[in-house]
């Protein structure tokens, strides 16, 4: 004969065995998900260290130029790059501001550094030890050595504005500015790590990788203000209070979301009367 009771407490066992088998699945993918997130942080604190491992490492390498060391000292510990691309980056109104600024530099360097080499090559000054015959005339004007001060005064020099000597023909002013102010700011440093330099090659070698490095910083520089984010299509279209947008659908309430505890307290007293003929290690067992 058909048991009611017997069927409806059949059912109930199942709705809770069900219950059980929720609560248990999803405290085994919180688990799982804790030890995720802790797997990823230490992945990412083990890729930081060998980064600084191989930071310090390529900080003490060295070149086989004395050349090549003495110019990455100066791009390393110097204001030079944070100058420079400080100064590029500005100039933002025209593209051709940063093509004068960026050509004002580069040939700076080599106006700079021409005099120290042409210096270095010459070596010391030679002591004058020959003698020199002065046979004075009868009038003393007369001789091609003498020296007339009392001559009109000559009209006086224009001064000449630094600027336009220190411009390029044709390049955008602005940009030719901002480089002669920058310029001016990092050329002590550039002439203190030549000066350490006496060797030719290494001299070549310093002046040359210098201003390739600086070109190549400015090809960076310049795809850096290039890289923009396009704005999505339908970003566009968006209408304040149009379909989809917060101010059109109300926020739900707080009773009204779902308790991420409320499967756990769902029939305590059932579960534990359930539990006394189950084998919960089973049942996680197969869940695993």
């Amino acid at each position: 004969m058909f048991d009611r009771n017997e069927f409806a407490e059949e059912i109930l066992l199942r709705e809770n065995i069900r219950e059980a088998i929720k609560i248990v699945a999803r405290r085994r993918g919180k688990r799982i998900a804790e030890s995720s997130a802790q797997e990823s942080e230490l992945r990412h604190i083990i890729k930081s260290l060998i980064a600084e491992a191989q930071s310090a490492v390529a900080a003490v390498a060295k070149h086989d130029s004395t050349g090549i060391n003495a110019l990455e000292d100066l791009l390393r510990n110097s204001n030079l790059l944070s100058v420079l691309e400080t100064g590029f980056k500005s100039l933002t109104t025209d593209s051709a501001q940063r093509v004068s600024y960026r050509n004002h530099i580069l040939s700076a360097i080599g106006l700079s550094l021409a005099p120290e080499e042409s210096r270095k090559a010459a070596g010391e000054d030679v002591e004058i030890t020959e003698d020199v015959d002065i046979n004075i005339a009868d009038n003393p004007e007369d001789d091609p050595d003498f020296i007339d001060v009392d001559k009109p005064d000559e009209p006086e020099e224009v001064e000449v504005d630094e600027k336009e000597e220190f411009g390029i023909e044709g390049e955008d002013k602005t940009g030719r500015n901002r480089a002669f102010t920058d310029f001016h700011n990092v050329e002590k440093n550039i002439l203190t790590a030549f000066d350490d330099l006496d060797n030719p090659d290494d001299m070549a070698m310093f002046e040359e990788y210098l201003i390739k490095n600086l070109a190549l910083y400015f090809d960076k520089y310049e795809n850096e203000l290039s890289a923009t984010v396009e704005e999505p299509a339908a970003a566009a279209d968006a209408q304040p209070g149009g379909p989809g947008t917060a101010s059109a659908e109300p926020e739900p309430e707080i009773s009204d979301m779902p308790d991420d505890d409320e499967d756990d307290n769902v029939a305590p007293i059932a579960l534990q009367e359930i539990i006394q003929h189950l084998n919960i290690d089973d049942i996680i067992e197969n869940l695993l």
